[in-house]
């Protein structure tokens, strides 16, 4: 079974997505962490994004695993582990731009959907119920108003010494949504048959239960 959780940045929906799966027994699949692994890689090895031919090497040499330990998404790329360091200011900046290009995107489409069809999943991104799981079991848009998504993004930053401005981050946030959202492949939207959830004013374990007793009930009624 797949729950696909999508959303605008700071949304709320990876921390959702991850106790979702941990009240369902799922696993868990930070996709937005897997592009900011990619992300990384790209800056680390200082790759044009317009030259394509270091973009398939670096793409066709790249190594990602995922877990989740103590609630907490884990990333090895290459071997080495850069949990915290795909969180940074720079990364989020080029997130976007790495995320639109459609090498990146049929890489990483194709690995997730190799990860869903072996088990139960929870998974969360832009263009989880659109593009990569259009026919996923359940589907789920997660919204929150800019002011709650910068207040998060801002936690999220000073968890790594890194201090912006909820102004700054706004004006950030609004940048992302209009690239996420314009952007020619698998840009950001709602499925026509995903149930919308406006977390600005829930708390975790409200919108997580709200989820987890949907999924229950109608599987529920689908086992009857």
């Amino acid at each position: 079974m797949i729950i696909a959780i999508d959303g605008p940045a700071a949304s709320g929906k990876s921390t959702t997505a991850r106790l979702v799966a941990k009240g369902l027994d799922f696993t868990y699949l930070d996709t937005g962490a897997m592009y900011r692994a990619v992300t990384f890689a790209v800056i680390e090895q200082a790759v044009n994004l317009n030259d394509k031919t270091q973009l398939h090497t670096l793409l066709t040499g790249i190594e990602l695993e995922l877990s989740t330990r103590a609630e907490q998404t884990e990333i090895v790329l290459n071997g080495n582990d850069v949990s915290e360091k795909i969180r940074s200011v720079k990364v989020t900046g080029m997130v976007s731009a790495v995320s639109a290009e459609p090498a990146v995107r049929k890489a990483m489409v194709a690995l997730q959907r190799r990860i869903g069809a072996k088990q139960n999943c929870v998974i969360e991104g832009r263009d989880i119920g659109t593009v990569v799981f259009p026919d996923a079991e359940f589907k789920f848009y997660i919204v929150a108003d800019y002011a709650t998504r910068a207040a998060r993004r801002q936690k999220d930053l000073e968890k790594q010494s890194e201090h912006r401005s909820l102004k700054d981050l706004i004006e950030d946030l609004k940048i992302r949504d209009i690239k996420d959202s314009t952007r020619t492949h698998s840009p950001l939207r709602q499925a026509a048959d995903a149930i919308i959830i406006d977390t600005s004013n829930l708390t975790i374990k409200e919108q997580v239960t709200l989820i987890v007793d949907q999924v229950k009930r109608r599987h529920n009624k689908v086992k009857k």
